[in-house]
């Protein structure tokens, strides 16, 4: 009976459970040996995650001017000039643009509430409207849309956490010295990566682990600059499109609309929350404006720019999108929102290629006992 239930299958999965569960209370009473690694990997985090965006998005680049004969180091260089004049131009032309837009909106906020409180008079006398006691909401919320109250509390929050906000700044530039020495490293030695993998590996696997990279490489390289495209194109155009229809802020608005579509599904109805706030006041004939130049710009998106320059790379079904977004939103915030269709991409792409490769050798197998010789 003993020995019946040594051999069990049951008996072999329980014990294998008890350890696992074993394993994790012991790991959670060390918790307090494994906190300065979190903190190292997690001061990491975001230098990596940034020279890792920018080293997919100039590769490319670099390896274009090569086959035109200029060496990779004269490339990087240039690269790193053309950096230089982007960071330039920002903070010459699109960061003041951003912070006069935003001190207008903020100072306007008291001129807004009032139109937007008219508005809600106004509709008021409709029965149905009347049920979702929109009045009391404004009313409760206004009186904290004060220029002193507004002021008192951004006084008192940067009063309170100005050593947060030290410590932040200090970060800030830490990084802004870390990210360009680690994307220069691994522009000028990120070939060095794969022949440096391929030695812990079997020879005859050699060629296999050269290919997964690739791979890997092609997707994040297609991913991140069709995302750099599609932000950029869906930026410029909502701008344009805000201008031709007279939206104050246009600006600010088009540069949020761009930054939200990062964010895949999701972002288009974050980037649109904004204007129709700031169109709310002027009537239902601004609403539907905005909503027009969105859909438009979401059309041509949506039909041209990501099915050529993301979708072919990603080829992931839209139900897939949603939940990885829902998934990772919970678990991870905004940055695993962001990072949720990349990450499922590259983990996509290593299980396709070694299912096939499982099956090449599966073939294989069975080709060459087919045609051995029977005795």
């Amino acid at each position: 009976m003993f020995e019946k239930l040594r051999h069990s299958r049951l008996m072999f999965w329980s014990l294998e459970a008890l350890i696992i569960v074993a394993l994790i209370i012991g790991l959670q009473s060390l918790s307090f040996l494994f906190a300065p690694v979190a903190t190292f990997f997690s001061t990491l985090l975001v230098p990596i995650l940034a020279a890792g965006f920018l080293y997919y998005l100039f590769n490319p680049l670099i390896n274009l001017l090569q086959r035109w004969h200029i060496k990779r180091g004269w490339g990087i260089g240039l690269v790193f000039l053309i950096v230089i004049g982007l960071v330039a131009f920002i903070i010459a032309t699109i960061i003041p643009n951003l912070v006069s837009q935003i001190t207008q909106l903020v100072t306007s906020l008291p001129g807004f509430y009032e139109q937007l409180k008219d508005l809600v008079q106004h509709l008021s006398s409709y029965g149905w409207y009347q049920q979702f006691h929109v009045a009391k909401l404004l009313d409760s919320f206004g009186s904290s849309i004060q220029p002193a109250k507004i002021l008192a509390n951004v006084f008192d929050g940067f009063s309170t956490g100005l050593p947060s906000l030290i410590g932040s700044v200090a970060g800030f530039f830490i990084n802004l010295i870390t990210i360009p020495v680690l994307l220069f490293y691994m522009l000028k030695d990120g070939g060095k990566l794969v022949p440096s993998v391929r030695r812990f590996f079997p020879e005859r696997y050699g060629e296999e682990i050269s290919t997964v990279f690739s791979r890997m490489s092609a997707t994040l390289s297609h991913y991140i600059a069709g995302q750099a495209i599609e932000c950029l194109f869906v930026g410029t155009f909502t701008f344009i499109g805000y201008l031709i229809i007279g939206m104050p802020y246009a600006f600010l608005l088009g540069f949020i609309a761009g930054v939200t579509t990062i964010i895949p599904y999701l972002g288009p109805y974050l980037g649109i929350t904004p204007a129709l706030l700031v169109a709310l006041p002027d009537g239902w004939g601004k609403l539907a404006l905005v909503v027009i130049v969105v859909v438009i710009v979401q059309q041509v998106d949506g039909n041209l720019i990501y099915p050529n320059v993301i979708g072919r790379s990603l080829d992931i079904h839209p139900l897939t999108i949603i939940v990885l977004l829902l998934v990772a939103g919970n678990l991870f915030g905004l940055l695993g929102t962001i990072l949720a269709v990349p990450t499922y991409a590259v983990v996509k792409t290593v299980v396709t290629y070694a299912i096939e490769l499982y099956r090449f050798h599966r073939n294989a197998r069975r080709d060459a006992a087919l045609m051995a010789p029977k005795e």
